[in-house]
């Protein structure tokens, strides 16, 4: 896990990990860099499971993946992110699936988007078969990149590439599909926090991607399928712009995602009680 300036969301993204049915882990948690109170509230949790490496200059998520990947000694490894909320049956959930079928190299979940009060917002896009993960790659793979656990070799032969700031997860994808087995769970056991949508996160993200798409194109011989996947982020793009500009910020953020089942509801009511208490008058 990874975290840059988290002190307002570590604590809860870690007790969510404390929190799991599965006991057996540990966790890496590189500090890229804070400049709040991240480490200091890490290290006071005092969990001997934890490792703390704190590093005084930032380098970004993709570097700082490589380098907790370069730490983990375990036979599985799960990515978090810094703000986020695990369910209590996550790992246990995904390491049964490994464990039952070791030919899967990454192994994601679905995740139902919160926002900065707690509300449930949607589900993010999740494909649970290989097939249907890996069908457009040009467009995406809809398998959550905050939820993938996987075979810890198949991270460590597929590294991030670390020049890169946004759409690290795509362009790993495209370097490993060919070569890899994908899956998903179908089952929300993530809960990704996301208050709104940000121009300044979606427009380099989109930049990133039509790299990461054009290198594979040139590397694979795909070009003209390539030259599609770059237009059709552009017009994405424009899009975003637009809606955006015009104030639709969150008739755009449920438009790409799907409505959340009373069931998948009523489990995220459980668990934000634990996270979002109601304050006080």
């Amino acid at each position: 896990m990874p975290m840059r300036n988290s002190a307002a969301t570590v604590e809860a993204t870690i007790r969510s990990i404390q929190r799991q049915t599965l006991e057996a882990w540990d966790l890496i948690v590189i500090d890229d860099g804070s400049t709040d109170r991240s480490a200091d509230i890490v290290e006071g949790l005092g969990d001997a499971r934890i490792r703390l490496v704190r590093e005084p200059v930032g380098r970004g998520l993709a570097a700082r993946l490589n380098q907790a990947i370069a730490l983990c000694g375990g036979e599985y490894i799960a990515r978090m992110d810094s703000d986020d909320l695990c369910f209590p049956e996550r790992l246990a959930r995904q390491i049964e699936r490994l464990r039952s079928d070791p030919s899967i190299d990454v192994l994601g979940c679905g995740a139902v988007v919160f926002d900065a009060q707690g509300a449930p917002v949607g589900l993010l896009p999740c494909a649970t078969t290989h097939a249907d993960i890996v069908r457009r790659p040009y467009v995406g793979f809809p398998i959550p990149h905050p939820s993938w656990c996987g075979q810890a070799s198949w991270f460590r032969k597929y590294l991030y590439n670390p020049v890169l700031t946004k759409a690290e997860d795509h362009d790993l994808m495209l370097r490993s599909f060919r070569a890899s087995r994908f899956a998903a769970l179908d089952e929300v056991l993530l809960g990704y926090r996301q208050p709104r949508l940000d121009l300044g996160k979606m427009l380099p993200g989109r930049r990133a991607s039509m790299g990461a798409i054009w290198r594979d194109g040139v590397r694979s011989g795909e070009t003209p399928a390539a030259l599609r996947g770059v237009i059709m982020q552009c017009v994405k793009g424009a899009v975003d712009i637009a809606t955006i500009k015009l104030g639709l910020n969150r008739v755009m953020q449920r438009h790409r995602l799907s409505p959340v089942p009373e069931a998948v509801a009523r489990q995220w009511a459980a668990l934000r009680s634990l996270y979002f208490p109601p304050e006080r008058s």
